[in-house]
């Protein structure tokens, strides 16, 4: 199919949904930036209507406004008509990249050596972690800095290598058993996704999550050496290799064997949730496509919904604590409320409400590395009102908008408030809750 097929594939009503009301552009954040109308949620429909139409030629800034855009979906929530703007984006993006507008070689071959390479391989990249692993672990990332060896890095990787994620020594199979049962009656069987980049950073988020659910009544099933979901390629115009890890997903988990598919990661889940629309022209696998998109859900949603049990212990004292939410589980999922419930609930804990707390934070994926000057001033703005909260511990539920904001206090301050996870801080409230009943038991 030809880009411009590509559109034109598209139902026509979807571009005309838009009523160009502007209700989007108060929570757009590169319009908040710009001013400019081209880089507002309705502007950027419009250069999608007029290509589709025929009216615009797909140009390089064209493909520069489309990855201008955050995809923060802010414009989703505020929008009286409910576009599908994610939806658009992924097609906008795809376009791109067949047109080919923007490709060079060097672009094309780290394109392929990351997306199409080193994402599609669980083994390759765990590999890669371990020796990321070894490096940091080592010493040797600190002293190729203190002996300016990375300046011998090209500008922009030079930029970003002090903001290179510490990798977990353990990742999530080594962490978590294949099949871990319930805490007690067994109310729910689940399967449990691990991630890629979450596997690698957050693999003890992965073993909480695990921990929590057993805690809640849930028979847990996590599949070994894990693909990565597809986010990163769909939200990057590369749906092809998006609907490839989307069948390995479906061949790894039989999603009507479970109750429910639990994600911990904002921007993945948002992703995962649309499996169905991904493969829709599959026969092989669009019914079990529509299958998982019914049953997949955020840890923090699924708890809410089975109804949670609140942990028991004195706490000794009140910790203020305030939550950051991630862009794709507020705007993509519509899971804002679960969390704060849950933070609400566990003893010690005092909720500070944030400050533009649905404002993103400009880590959006790959952002920082293709609009490195926005993504910083987001960050700040983010940063300015954690400060602000006095909380001594931000909570959030996506390891992007985890990783900017600890990066952006260590730059900053040279220290950083704890960044967590909010079911991690309930698996912790669980575990003093067993600790205080082995004392008294004692």
């Amino acid at each position: 199919m030809s880009p411009l097929a590509l559109l034109q594939a598209l139902d026509y009503s979807v571009l005309q949904q838009c009523m160009h009301c502007g209700m989007c552009l108060p929570v757009c954040p590169t319009y908040a930036e710009t001013g400019k109308e081209r880089n507002s949620p309705r502007g950027r429909i419009a250069l999608m209507r007029a290509v589709a139409d025929g009216d615009l030629s797909t140009t390089r800034a064209f493909a520069d406004e489309m990855s201008y855009c955050l995809g923060c979906l802010a414009c989703t929530s505020a929008c009286p008509a409910g576009v599908d703007y994610a939806h658009l984006l992924e097609i906008a993006r795809t376009h791109v990249e067949e047109s080919a507008v923007n490709a060079t070689r060097t672009r094309n071959l780290v394109r392929r050596l990351t997306m199409r390479w080193l994402f599609t391989r669980p083994g390759v990249l765990r590999m890669a972690g371990r020796l990321l692993w070894f490096w940091q672990r080592s010493g040797l990332d600190t002293l190729s800095r203190r002996f300016w060896l990375t300046h011998l890095l090209p500008r922009r990787l030079r930029e970003l290598e002090p903001n290179t994620p510490r990798i977990q020594w353990r990742f999530s199979d080594e962490l978590i058993a294949r099949n871990e049962p319930a805490v007690g009656k067994t109310r729910h069987r689940v399967a449990m996704l691990t991630g890629c980049v979450q596997d690698l950073v957050f693999s003890d988020v992965n073993r909480a999550t695990v921990d929590v659910l057993r805690e809640n009544g849930c028979e847990v099933f996590t599949p070994r050496r894990q693909h990565c979901c597809g986010s990163l390629h769909a939200h990057n115009g590369d749906l092809e290799t998006a609907r490839f890890l989307a069948r390995r997903q479906l061949d790894a988990i039989d999603p009507t064997k479970y109750d429910a598919i639990i994600s911990n990661a904002g921007g993945c889940g948002s992703h995962l949730k649309h499996y169905n629309r991904l493969l829709a022209d599959d026969p092989d696998y669009a019914g079990r496509a529509e299958v998982w998109s019914r049953k997949l859900r955020d840890i923090l949603e699924w708890l809410v919904e089975i109804g949670f049990r609140e942990p028991r212990n004195d706490a000794g004292g009140v910790l203020p604590v305030t939550y950051h939410e991630a862009c794709h589980l507020c705007h993509g999922q519509k899971v804002s409320a679960q969390p704060r419930e849950i933070l609400r609930s566990i003893p010690g804990i005092e909720l500070v409400e944030l400050k533009e707390a649905t404002w993103c934070c400009g880590s959006a994926g790959i952002y920082t590395i293709t609009q490195p000057d926005t993504a910083a001033r987001l960050q700040q703005r983010k940063l300015e009102h954690l400060r602000a909260s006095g909380a001594g511990v931000v909570a959030t539920a996506n390891p992007g908008c985890h990783l900017h904001i600890q990066n952006g206090f260590r730059a900053a301050d040279g220290r950083a408030p704890r960044v967590v996870h909010p079911v991690v801080l309930l698996a912790e409230a669980y575990r003093a809750e067993r600790d205080s009943v082995s004392r008294q038991s004692n």
